[in-house]
């Protein structure tokens, strides 16, 4: 029951005011993760709006303990619990071969979609984020979209969008340059909210 007067009534108030504010700012965010999606669509002429975003991005120390790591972005904005790390098993993978990188993370990736497996305790373990990307970012530049381009063709993946984000000199945030498959290097201007999106 809820109280009709005194202190627990100013409290009770009080929570919905604070609710009804987080529910406010929550609804706002998702506004604007929207605007930014299709932002993004419109910029890169991209087939749909994304509701997926999957970044890919690798990591070693000294040529050892390489790592590949996935983040992902989407309506709600990013979706910490769907993040994955992919310890690099391939032997014949040398320290600091990128592409020997992302085609093991890639592969491993799409192939799970592509074929899930019958072993549901497997399945739990390994994949329980079953959905499709509509958009796959990678870190690097025209020769990493290409590698990427060629392992998607391999696994016969047509209907996901890729683009790679080469750093800008110096790594200067908003000084990017984007590559999408048969188009030309695009360069967004740095104070556009798409290129700070990405």
């Amino acid at each position: 029951s809820v109280p009709q007067r005194g202190e627990k009534t100013e409290l009770v108030a009080h929570a919905l005011v604070n609710a009804r504010e987080a529910l406010g700012r929550k609804l706002a965010d998702t506004s604007s993760q929207q605007k930014l999606l299709k932002a993004l669509a419109h910029t890169f002429s991209l087939p749909r709006v994304p509701r997926r975003i999957e970044v890919y991005d690798n990591s070693h120390i000294q040529g050892s303990n390489a790592v590949g790591a996935m983040i992902v972005a989407g309506e709600e904005g990013f979706r910490k619990n769907q993040y994955r790390k992919f310890n690099i098993r391939s032997e014949d993978i040398t320290p600091g071969d990128d592409f020997g990188m992302l085609r093991e993370v890639l592969t491993r990736r799409f192939k799970r979609l592509i074929n899930p497996p019958e072993d549901n305790a497997a399945k739990a373990k390994d994949d329980d984020f079953p959905q499709w990307p509509d958009l796959v970012i990678i870190d690097g530049g025209r020769g990493q979209l290409n590698a990427v381009r060629e392992i998607f063709e391999g696994l016969g993946l047509t209907q996901v969008s890729l683009m790679a984000v080469a750093k800008g000199p110096d790594r200067d945030a908003g000084r990017e340059t984007l590559f999408m498959p048969g188009r030309e290097a695009i360069k967004l201007e740095p104070r556009d909210p798409v290129l700070y999106f990405i």
